[in-house]
């Protein structure tokens, strides 16, 4: 199970994080991990790092357009039931990126957004979030939201996308430490 709170107050947060008490479960909040940890009941932990809540304005034509696929490298992209995914292998068909976007009304959510070490730094992971744009504003979205890393900002502020708010989560089950 995962609670994701838009609005998240210490009330909130501690009588979910009190009530929840099978493992696994996940709780996301718009708010610093210095906010949010004092108000976790034991049991829980903070997880998977600082993060950040992100958007962009989708259109048919973006305005930051990647140059073309980088020689060597192969994008394949398909929608099933409702989510558009996009894959960069190599000319030998190794993983080198990919993503995801699901489209919900006039917004889309994208996730799972990687490139394999080895491959970064050249434009590959600006190629999938183009792609995606491009393949949620043909199915009618607006906007975009997507959670990003500290690692992955950088790639979304350069593709258009900008910080709204802190992301953090949060896991109940044993304590890693």
């Amino acid at each position: 199970m995962r609670h994701v709170l838009h609005s998240a107050g210490e009330v909130t947060v501690r009588k979910i994080t009190e009530h929840a008490t099978t493992p696994g479960v996940w709780l996301k909040a718009f708010v610093s991990p210095e906010t949010l940890e004092p108000w976790l009941a034991p049991g829980w932990h903070l997880a998977g790092g600082p993060g950040y809540l992100m958007s962009a304005s989708l259109r048919v034509a973006p305005t930051r357009a990647p140059g073309p696929i980088p020689d060597g490298y192969q994008l394949h992209t398909w929608t099933r039931a409702g989510v558009t995914r996009a894959l960069v292998r190599t000319a030998d068909g190794a993983f080198a990126a990919r993503g995801q976007i699901a489209v919900t009304g006039p917004t889309a959510v994208v996730d799972q957004v990687e490139t394999d070490p080895v491959h970064q730094r050249r434009g590959l992971g600006r190629l999938v979030m183009h792609r995606l744009a491009e393949a949620a504003a043909e199915q009618g979205a607006t906007a975009g939201v997507l959670g990003a890393t500290p690692e992955g900002r950088s790639l979304y502020e350069m593709t258009g996308w900008r910080a709204l708010a802190p992301l953090t989560g949060a896991l109940r089950g044993p304590d890693p430490n």
